[in-house]
């Protein structure tokens, strides 16, 4: 699971700079990711792919764990083709605020992706941090029509194993009201936090991941309940699930709702990861909450649009999702981790939920590095994780499961994983 500092200022008996976040994680951070880059456990070169295997700058191949596009879109012909296409008629790039001028591709893209979504109008951006940089503003001054908060404002409730990129915007969120953190491992800090929004008269605003990006999926179903009886909202980034489940790929947190986002609850999404292409977006209630974004938000004001290449992959993506052959790809996707899990025993965090993430959990950074170090040796690439992406002291192997491994691949894997000590 993710985990973040939550260090706030403090005065130092001799008058020394006060902490902040910054200085608490870089104070807390062992110096294992530097040693994962010296022993070349981690920040790959890459020359060249064929699937899952890739080809690396000292000319060995290795089949990689790391990249987390589960369904293997981004070589489709259709996206390769449309990127291609979009290349030799506009260049590479067209660098202008879309609120000045707009690539063709982007309206197809908002067009798509609201039939992907039952109507709800979406918005896309260059990139899920993007989105939270230009909506959390905007939600937490109550500029959005469709979701209202008090006069007093809100409390910005953010969960402990929310994605880094949220938690990073503590300060800008400050603003606009108290920031304050909780636990769904703790069945009380959530119901506390509600309690003392409410007592102020001010709307909770809860922050959360759908797919934990190490780990963990949220039951967004009961969070909703919970935000709904408060007259709170609920903000899921849902990054790790867009295009994992749904006839259209609609994703986890959508398909946990049954179809139907309950009014109070905005899902942001990426299409950089199953979707197969690149940006983030932001599924909201109504045309007129569009209409602020395209007005206030920052990143859309200011930014350009996704590379139109990109964007022209985008679409091309968005339209196999509603073609059917997203879903074909899910079943792929789902066959290989019932697989992993399988070969594993069931022992890897996530083992026999839909997620398309696996994680080898160790009790000591250098019990991980032994496994890293295993699999590097066996040609088999993935992603080591330490603090603070993982809690203090202990370690994780992450594997992403992709539609497009093969059985001898997860095999591979396995093999050179060895034993794992809690």
């Amino acid at each position: 699971m993710t985990t973040t500092a939550d260090t706030g200022p403090e005065t130092t008996a001799t008058g020394a700079r006060p902490a902040n976040w910054v200085a608490a994680r870089i104070g807390r951070t062992t110096d294992s990711l530097d040693r994962a880059f010296d022993e070349g456990l981690t920040g790959h070169v890459i020359t060249g792919r064929d699937g899952k295997v890739v080809e690396l700058e000292d000319g060995s191949s290795a089949i990689e764990f790391v990249s987390c596009s589960y369904l293997g879109l981004e070589a489709h012909p259709a996206l390769t083709g449309a990127a291609e296409e979009a290349l030799r008629r506009f260049g590479a790039h067209f660098s202008s605020s879309r609120n000045r001028m707009r690539p063709v591709y982007l309206g197809q893209l908002e067009e798509l992706l609201s039939e992907i979504y039952g109507g709800r109008p979406a918005v896309p951006f260059t990139s899920v941090s993007n989105v939270h940089l230009g909506v959390l503003p905007l939600l937490g001054n109550g500029a959005l029509p469709g979701y209202p908060v008090s006069a007093k404002g809100p409390v910005f409730l953010v969960e402990k194993t929310a994605h880094a990129s949220i938690q990073v915007l503590r300060g800008l969120m400050e603003q606009l009201g108290p920031v304050r953190r909780f636990d769904l491992a703790d069945p009380e800090s959530l119901a506390t936090r509600i309690a003392e929004a409410t007592a102020q008269g001010r709307t909770p605003i809860a922050l959360v991941d759908g797919v934990g990006s190490m780990g963990g999926l949220i039951d967004v179903v009961a969070l909703a309940r919970t935000l709904g009886e408060a007259d709170g909202l609920l903000y899921v980034d849902d990054a790790h699930g867009i295009s994992i489940e749904g006839r259209h790929g609609a994703g986890y947190a959508y398909e946990a709702f049954g179809d139907r986002l309950p009014d109070h609850v905005m899902i942001v999404g990426s299409l950089s990861k199953a979707f197969g292409g690149a940006g983030g977006f932001a599924v909201l209630r109504s045309a007129e909450d569009v209409r602020v974004l395209r007005k206030f938000a920052n990143p859309l004001v200011f930014g350009h649009s996704i590379m139109l290449p990109l964007l022209a992959a985008d679409v091309a993506a968005a339209e196999l999702h509603l073609s059917g052959e997203v879903a074909r790809l899910q079943e792929r996707l789902w066959a290989n981790a019932a697989a992993f899990d399988l070969l594993t025993d069931g022992r890897l965090v996530n083992a026999g939920q839909h997620s398309p993430i696996r994680g080898a959990h160790f009790g000591t950074e250098a019990d991980a590095f032994e496994a890293a170090r295993r699999l590097r040796s066996a040609g088999v690439l993935v992603l080591p994780a330490f603090f603070p992406t993982v809690e203090k002291g202990t370690g994780l192997i992450r594997f992403a499961l992709s539609a497009t491994h093969e059985q001898s691949h997860l095999e591979t894997a396995v093999d050179a994983l060895g034993p794992i000590t809690a």
